[in-house]
């Protein structure tokens, strides 16, 4: 018989009576030109027929069964057409349904193509929404009495199923991406959640209400599936947070807060550290400093850190959403936890000489992050406890001035002397000379320094200054009154430039380059003209031969006057021909044309109105001895000698002695490299002021890997770094290079055998790496992670634990350092840094901008998955990742070396042989899964080939829903069908 359609044939073999195998038998004789049944709607025409009545038609129910049980309908068929059955009163009906999705609702899944394993998703989540709609009529039909137990037994039934379905990960996993597939059928699902919600509150039954709720919870879950990190909670001290802060207060005072507070963020987030005990290790840190830091300025630099940066850092980290809990709460908690560490507080209390921390109870306060309550309980506890603490003899304690207190004063200060500071200069420079001259006293200039600093003034504080320097080459008309008024102006505000310059780097005082306006004198000075560390000067340099008539009259007039001549005195030009005229002196001496007394006549000329000739003269006088011979220095470095000694005369200006002690300290920074090579002593006045901190610091005749070596085995055994080794790290880093540096401790990671020595010691590179995270990840991620991965020879240092623990630091570095790029944030300091970069990133890794890597065309392309996964308009490369289809720029060293990483890491999964360097790579996308901040678009996972994904599934710990959906970007189309199919195959 000629069957015409589908429906013909299902009613043909009722009549009949044909036994299910029999029905599929003619089935496929009846339609025998390999048509798909899901094409022709096998499933749905098999549902219609057998639910014409009021109970279901075994027969055809049983051909349906069948055709599930031998795979001739897809479950996603099956699925969408049980959606499609809306009378929910015959209660045989829906029972039979639910029977048939029973069948296979626990163990889904489609080794089919890629739009099937969409079209599964699509047709669970109807599943999931019919479902729900089932639930909601039988909740209402409980309402009413006659029909309450036969509707009860029906619910039931129906939330069994709910929760069978929703009990798989899987299936969640798949009604995820069907979310964001369409967002509009998700809204459906939501306004069903919503109505079986309403009904639920009328439920007597308490085992079914619970019950509901529970598959209620699960599908509002789905959406935040992949956020939900467990915290750590078996640790109490953090030690990367605690270097972070250590690195920031003694290197970067000055840096902005904002990528502070990322940095310590991206900590939090990677090493999951619950929030109280976050800000507890940040207090920590700061008590650590202010205990160690050498004294003078650094001291007075950690308390500002402490007391006025590290609130404002806490009021950024507030903004950060925590969740349900209070940020205040946590910052209470910390406290709490701080005041049991009482040695710890007694030894800040000691060296500051005050209650510390009640102060900063009440910084907080202020800051809005304790409430009026907490603060005083905590200022109660600590104070009943400083009770029995040791206490210094008083004689001692009278002398010490507290610093908290001193900085926390200072900080109002700096505002009124910046305002001003805008006034119109030429009005009443006495008054102004007045206000500078209160400055120099004493420790006043650095503790406002320290306070600008930490309150991100000190830019604006040093512009001031440059500006007052810039006003004083007006001589026009000047009288005898006028002119020491404007020497001292100048003088003044060239001295403190120097010191702020020295104190806290050059690039503080760099303006952002005016346009077409001149370079303002003290700029021009200090980048050509002034000894820094690292920077070689040349002493023939044309910016030191400036015009011969102005450097004749220059000599002439310090070598004949009885004193400098302050009228009409254009002090820039004169600090611009000192190195010149020191030149003629110097030679002129050299040849005996001048005797020593006429020299130290001269000398005093230079010193004895304004300090700031002194510098200039020594700051060539520096470049000038290094390219002398040994013994032709002599009279070099007696001429820094005598320019350094103080004058004792009644005729100096204003402010000698207060210039003077800044002038000594300039000096002593600029001479120490040079006094250090050629083994001279130079007694610089005692100041008052610390010598240098941080200088000097490698132990002589000690090759430099054996001294990284030490002092990281070091750090290691005390389990954190302190503020000398972190200055130790930096001097080596700009030593040995980056890639000298990267390459030793790597290697020093790679010897530790023990678990928990390996974590450490990640915890604390990444600290260290802090340094210059941009270039050390370059490094790593570029050069000694592929060295690692495709020598087999080194393979066996890759066994876990270190090879466990180095995938951990590589991803923690690749993730720091791709936040803090995008958002264009480089520290002042590693901008500082000479770079020298080993090679230029793009001639490494040739990468066409349209194709990644030729580099690695290890990659056999897979042409059946290409096929699968191709969009019909455009051919599947083996490595597409999402970064192409998110045009990321591959121009950029950093997306280049993640790009060629994922390369090497999805041909080592696909290669034929496995081994440690395998086990690595799982370890690190392990590590991405457990790092990624969940759903953000464009982390390092973009660079990774879509063809991995499906790679990396079969390997057993990866092989979990979640997994796959964190590592696919659900953003793009084609990522959500290569996470369909690779979830459905599962």
């Amino acid at each position: 018989m000629k069957v015409v359609n589908l429906k013909q044939a299902i009613l043909q073999a009722w009549k009949e009576r044909w036994s299910d195998y029999q029905w599929a038998i003619n089935m496929k004789r009846f339609f025998p030109r390999g048509a798909t049944w899901d094409i022709l709607n096998l499933a749905e025409a098999l549902l219609e027929q057998a639910m014409i009545g009021p109970s279901p038609n075994p027969l055809i129910l049983s051909y349906l069964k069948y055709a599930i049980s031998s795979q001739m309908v897809s479950y996603s068929t099956v699925l969408t057409a049980i959606s499609k059955f809306d009378d929910f009163s015959r209660d045989l009906c829906v029972q039979s349904l639910l029977e048939i999705m029973d069948m296979f609702c626990d163990r889904l899944s489609c080794h089919g193509k890629a739009e099937e394993c969409i079209g599964l998703c699509r047709a669970l989540m109807s599943a999931l929404n019919w479902l729900l709609r089932c639930a909601a009529f039988y909740t209402e039909k409980v309402k009413e009495t006659l029909e309450q137990a036969a509707a009860e037994s029906q619910l039931k039934m129906c939330l069994e199923r709910l929760e069978k379905m929703l009990g798989s990960t899987k299936n969640r996993a798949l009604i995820h991406i069907a979310k964001l597939e369409e967002t509009s059928s998700w809204s459906t699902v939501e306004q069903s959640l919503i109505k079986l919600g309403e009904n639920l509150n009328s439920l007597s039954n308490s085992p079914l209400r619970s019950q509901a709720d529970d598959c209620v919870s699960l599908i509002k879950s789905i959406p935040t599936m992949l956020s939900v990190h467990s915290e750590q909670l078996n640790k109490t001290g953090f030690p990367t947070v605690h270097a972070v802060v250590l690195l920031e207060g003694t290197m970067n005072l000055t840096g902005e807060t904002q990528p502070l507070v990322e940095q310590l963020m991206m900590v939090k987030r990677m090493q999951r550290i619950p929030s109280p005990l976050f800000v507890l290790e940040i207090w920590k840190a700061c008590f650590v400093g202010l205990i160690e830091s050498p004294e003078g300025t650094e001291e007075l630099k950690w308390t500002a850190f402490t007391f006025l940066k590290i609130p404002q850092v806490l009021v950024k980290l507030k903004k950060y959403p925590q969740g349900e809990k209070d940020f205040t709460e946590d910052v209470n908690c910390a406290f709490e936890f701080l005041l049991k560490l009482t040695p710890l507080l007694d030894k800040a209390d000691q060296r500051c000489n005050c209650d510390c921390t009640s102060l900063l109870l009440q910084e907080c306060s202020k800051q809005g992050l304790l409430s009026e309550a907490n603060m005083t309980n905590l200022v109660a506890k600590r104070t009943a406890d400083r009770e029995h603490a040791p206490r210094l003899k008083s004689a001692e304690n009278a002398n010490i001035q507290p610093n908290p207190g001193l900085i926390l004063r200072a900080e109002p200060t700096v505002t009124n002397i910046l305002k001003t500071m805008d006034a119109d200069h030429s009005k009443s420079p006495e008054g102004l000379l007045g206000v500078l001259g209160h400055m120099l006293s004493g420790k006043s200039l650095d503790l406002l320094l320290a306070a600008a600093a930490a309150t991100g003034k000190l830019k604006s504080f040093a512009r001031k200054f440059i500006k007052l320097n810039e006003f004083t080459k007006h001589i026009t008309g000047e009288g005898s009154k006028s002119a020491p008024v404007r020497a001292l102006l100048f003088d003044i505000s060239f001295l403190m430039l120097c010191h702020v310059a020295q104190t806290y780097g050059s690039e503080v005082i760099l303006s952002e380059l005016s346009p077409a306006g001149e370079v303002p004198f003290f700029e021009t000075w200090m980048l050509t003209c002034m000894p820094e560390e690292g920077k070689i000067l040349n002493p023939d340099h044309p910016c030191f031969r400036p015009d011969s008539t102005k450097v004749e009259s220059l000599v002439a007039l310090l070598n004949n006057s009885s004193e400098m001549k302050l009228v009409q005195m254009k002090w820039h030009e004169a600090c611009l021909s000192i190195s010149a005229a020191i030149l003629e002196i110097l030679n002129a001496w050299e040849n005996s044309v001048l005797t020593f007394e006429s020299i130290q006549k001269i000398t005093d000329n230079i010193k004895g109105k304004v300090c700031s000739m002194a510098v200039c003269a020594v700051a060539w006088l520096v470049a000038h001895v290094r390219m002398l011979g040994l013994d032709e220095r002599e009279k070099s470095l007696q001429m820094i000698r005598q320019l350094a000694t103080p004058l004792h005369g009644e005729n100096t200006l204003q402010f000698y002695n207060e210039r003077v002690v800044i002038m000594s300290s300039i000096l002593e920074h600029m001479c120490a490299d040079v006094l250090q090579q050629t083994a001279t002593q130079i007694k610089f006045p005692s100041t008052g002021m610390d010598t240098i901190p941080y200088w000097n610091l490698l132990p002589p005749k000690k090759p430099i890997k054996e001294v990284l070596t030490t002092v990281f085995t070091k750090v290691l055994e005390k389990g954190w770094v302190d503020s000398r080794s972190i200055h130790i790290f930096d001097t080596l880093l700009h030593m040995g290079g980056v890639y000298w540096f990267c390459n030793n401790l790597v290697k020093e990671l790679l010897k530790e055998t023990r678990k928990e020595h390996t974590l450490r010691a990640v915890e604390l590179l990444y600290a260290i790496f802090c340094l210059d995270m941009q270039q050390l990840t370059l490094t790593l991620l570029g050069h000694i992670l592929p060295n690692l991965l495709t020598d087999s020879s080194k393979w066996h240092t890759l066994m876990d634990p270190p090879g466990k623990a180095l995938a951990k630091l590589s991803v923690w570095c690749a993730l720091s350092s791709y936040s803090s790029h995008n958002k264009g944030q480089a520290s002042a300091r590693q901008k500082k840094r000479h770079r020298e970069d080993i090679e230029d990133y793009t001639s490494l890794f040739p990468l066409d901008d349209t194709q990644p890597s030729k580099l690695m065309r290890l990659l056999s392309s897979n042409e059946e998955d290409a096929n699968i996964l191709s969009s019909p308009n455009r051919s599947m490369s083996s490595s597409l990742s999402a970064s192409q289809l998110h045009t990321v720029s591959m121009r950029d060293p950093l997306n280049r070396v993640l790009a060629n990483l994922f390369l090497l890491i999805s041909s080592i999964l696909g290669a034929k042989t496995a081994g440690t360097h395998t086990q690595f790579v799982q370890w690190f996308m392990e590590e991405c899964v457990d790092c990624l901040e969940q759903g953000s678009r464009g982390s390092i996972l973009q660079f990774m080939p879509f063809t991995m994904v499906s790679e990396l599934v079969k390997v057993s710990t990866m092989s979990s829903p979640k997994i796959v959906l964190a590592i696919t970007d659900l953003s793009l189309p084609l990522g959500r069908r290569v996470a369909a199919k690779a979830i459905a195959a599962l």
